[in-house]
């Protein structure tokens, strides 16, 4: 998270320098790429594990995470850092919801209130009507946390059958082509520090994919997505240090209403999980 959090300050800094959005997201998939092939590499099966039979998600999921990510970049130019990662929060309540009305899923009643609760933590921060929040950008940011959630949700499908790092792979092969099109269209010359910024976009991006990736070997999903939440503690700092932007008051009211509702999501589904995990043992006895 400490690695993300770097990369969208680079964002907003080459924002700032004038870097076209497509020209971000072309050299934070492009040097990817390499961090990619090497896990591959290095893992048990090498490089027939990436043959897959699910191309059409793949190619879902590569549209819908392209455009989560062009958002979610845009919003970081456009907002504050802690606004617009305060915001990003609300992909759990997102997917839940989605996971309800698309996928069928049983949410019971706790579910939904806390899906409720963390809308009431999305208005505090947004507050419609208000100054405080430019309201395109916190529509920006919505409208990435929206799709976020549904990329989460085609991942979800895919990981029935894919492993992580395949699902990753084909992610970066599927949005290369495009993004090297627009790259040399909207992309342009640059001074060494604003080359400095793309490559930190690059290289954090590499680095904090990698480690999401690593995390969820040493530890179950439950344990990990706490960790996000930490994203704010970075956004803040990186926010008052490069920007000299100071969180209002209503993130520090909304955060932690948001937060909580993710992480009573979360401990929901472990908790979920592990009946059904009972329930299959039992049945197979």
């Amino acid at each position: 998270m400490l690695s993300l959090g770097i990369m969208f300050a680079f964002v907003k800094l080459a924002g700032q320098h004038g870097v076209h959005l497509t020209e971000s997201l072309f050299y934070r998939q492009l040097t990817a790429m390499p961090l990619i092939c090497l896990l591959i590499w290095r893992s048990q099966k090498g490089w027939p594990s990436i043959v897959s039979n699910q191309h059409r998600l793949h190619m879902l999921r590569s549209l819908l995470g392209i455009v989560a990510m062009g958002l979610n970049f845009w919003a970081m130019t456009l907002l504050p850092l802690a606004d617009a990662t305060t915001i990003s929060f609300t992909v759990p309540i997102f997917a839940t919801l989605f996971a309800a009305l698309i996928l069928r899923e049983q949410v019971g009643i706790r579910r939904w209130s806390a899906i409720l609760i963390g809308f009431v933590g999305v208005l505090i921060v947004v507050r419609p009507g208000g100054t405080l929040i430019p309201a395109f950008g916190a529509a920006v940011a919505l409208t990435g946390a929206l799709v976020t959630a549904g990329v989460t949700l085609v991942i979800r499908m895919l990981g029935r059958t894919e492993a992580s790092i395949v699902t990753i792979f084909w992610f970066s092969v599927y949005t290369l082509p495009a993004l090297t099109i627009f790259a040399f269209i909207y992309g342009g010359g640059h001074d060494a520090q604003t080359w400095g910024f793309l490559l930190g976009i690059g290289v954090f991006g590499a680095i904090g994919q990698l480690c999401i990736t690593q995390s969820l070997r040493y530890a179950p999903v439950s344990t990990i997505v706490p960790m996000d939440y930490s994203a704010l503690i970075w956004a803040t700092l990186f926010g008052i240090l490069i920007f000299g932007q100071y969180p209002g008051l209503s993130i520090w009211i909304g955060a932690p209403i948001i937060i909580g509702s993710g992480l009573f999501i979360a401990w929901r589904e472990h908790v979920r999980a592990g009946k059904q995990t009972i329930a299959r043992a039992i049945e197979s006895v």
